[in-house]
């Protein structure tokens, strides 16, 4: 009973945390719809001539927002806890989504909503996977994290059928556009209120000095007290207490040594290069990129099944892929692929100029498909992996400061491609696609040189992969004996802190 006491509650961790990636998507994938509604536009009296100013600011100060929570969130964690965290960052979001939702007829006011949400929902990306790793038990890891890109993709589908939906249904009329941002106000508040149905992180709590309510909280995510609870407590104390002492005086000096600047550096491009794909672009503007190619008045029907096929294509590489294909290969053949199907889009759309009169003609249906098919490929290598790259690569004394470094990157140059694409699709026309696939042309090389292959490997493998790549040599073959026996864990942790004292002193 105690089991499925704890298999429930370990779920329902998981389905809230999912509530977090779908309500991130769903925000990121509305706000392509309601800009291209007349009501809108009524509604916030700005001229046609401004559509591309006000796309591109109603995007990026949302990443902008999230950018900056990245650095303010980490501390405030640590201090105060995860379930707070994540409850400060559902009523952020929801007080941002609540004025985005009244008609103001204020640029102005909305912009600044946003801004509040981007703070909510950049908090969200980073606690929500921080908690739910602390909280589920070693079996589903694996499958939380996979669930986590899941939903974003349900998301961003949702959210293209509900503006697909009330373009058909109702006039245009103030209430067309309130209606899909108002609905983002459910997932947000379950996210908060959810938290009052959860106990704190057990890891945290030990952190802190309260091991008894550390204890408690594993017992209850656990369904109950049994020695099988007791054991991995005795393991959380014994790896924060290594893991304290290990890191005794470190810095942020530390992350300027040659081997972990250099991971850093890696990550930063890694999450550059997830925007020079070209997918997120596509996420945000959808409905103005279908129009481009020549879909006419059917644009938001076409974005509703893009988003499908992306959900499609990520349920695959989750359940056929994720354990089966290496980080490596899996970048380079998706960037290959992408850079292919970009080039044949810009070619069509310049060989055979789309004709709004004429609406879908086989050059557009061409240009579709490919668009489509570019979804799918993200979804099985760019979209997933570069998050669990950055995840696994960094040791555990800078790992929180890597991660952070990671997030905000990719927080960042969202913030500038959500400034960029709009223009550029004003502007370039097709080029825009050209410019994509020259992109990630350069991805496949980046890849082939810079990124190692990492599948299987543990946090000691990594040290030796990078250790090698700078030219110097190590014994990492340590065992896996240390799990649940203190003084192997001892003997493993000074392995590691020697294999870095090496490094530094080489390089």
């Amino acid at each position: 009973m105690s089991k499925a006491l704890g298999t429930f509650r370990a779920f329902y961790v998981v389905a809230l945390c999912c509530i977090g990636s779908f309500l991130f998507a769903y925000d990121t994938g509305i706000i392509g719809g309601i800009l291209t509604f007349q009501s809108f536009e009524n509604d916030f009296r700005y001229t046609s001539a401004e559509k591309a100013t006000v796309a591109s600011n109603s995007t990026s100060i949302l990443q902008a927002g999230a950018f900056f929570a990245c650095f303010f969130i980490w501390p405030f964690t640590a201090k105060y806890g995860r379930r707070r965290a994540i409850m400060l960052a559902s009523a952020l979001f929801t007080v941002g989504a609540i004025v985005q939702t009244i008609n103001t007829h204020s640029l102005g006011a909305f912009y600044g909503a946003r801004a509040i949400s981007g703070i909510g929902v950049g908090m969200a990306t980073v606690l929500i996977p921080m908690y739910s790793a602390e909280m589920a038990p070693k079996e589903i890891r694996g499958t939380l994290g996979s669930g986590f890109q899941f939903f974003f993709t349900l998301g961003v589908m949702t959210s293209y059928w509900v503006d697909y939906g009330v373009k058909i249904n109702l006039p245009s009329i103030t209430a067309q556009w309130q209606i899909p941002v108002g609905l983002q106000l459910a997932p947000g508040a379950i996210l908060g209120l959810g938290m009052f149905l959860c106990e704190e992180s057990p890891r945290w709590l030990t952190k802190v000095g309260r091991r008894e309510e550390a204890l408690q909280a594993l017992a209850w995510v656990r369904g109950g007290d049994s020695p099988d609870v007791r054991s991995e407590f005795d393991e959380i104390v014994t790896s924060l207490e290594e893991e304290e002492r290990l890191t005794n005086g470190v810095t942020w000096r530390e992350c300027l040594l040659p081997i972990n600047r250099y991971r850093i550096i890696l990550v930063v491009v890694l999450q550059i290069g997830v925007q020079l794909t070209g997918n997120t672009s596509l996420a945000y503007y959808a409905p103005q990129i279908f129009t481009l190619v020549g879909t006419g008045d059917k644009s938001l029907l076409l974005t509703g099944f893009f988003g499908l096929v992306k959900t499609v294509a990520c349920l695959f590489f989750l359940v056929f892929l994720v354990e089966r294909i290496g980080r490596r290969g899996s970048l380079m053949g998706g960037a290959l692929l992408m850079g292919i199907y970009f080039i044949l889009i810009a070619v069509l759309t310049k060989v055979f100029p789309p004709d709004p009169n004429q609406g879908l003609t086989p050059s557009s249906i061409a240009a579709l498909t490919l668009i489509y098919l570019e979804a799918m490929t993200y979804n099985i290598s760019w979209g997933p992996v570069p998050w669990i790259y950055t995840s696994e690569i960094f040791p555990s004394r800078i790992r929180e400061a890597g991660i952070a470094i990671g997030t905000a990157t990719q927080w960042l140059f969202n913030f500038v491609f959500s400034q960029v694409t709009p223009r550029a699709v004003e502007n370039l026309g097709w080029k825009t696609f050209l410019m994509f696939g020259i992109f990630n042309f350069s991805l496949v090389v980046f890849t082939y040189f810079f990124i190692k292959e990492t599948k299987g490997r543990s946090l000691e493998d990594m040290e030796q992969v990078f250790a090698k790549r700078l030219g110097v040599a190590v014994n990492a073959g340590l065992d896996h004996e240390a799990q649940g026996n203190p003084e192997k864990v001892r003997e493993k942790a000074e392995d590691i802190l020697e294999i870095e004292r090496k490094v530094s002193g080489n390089v």
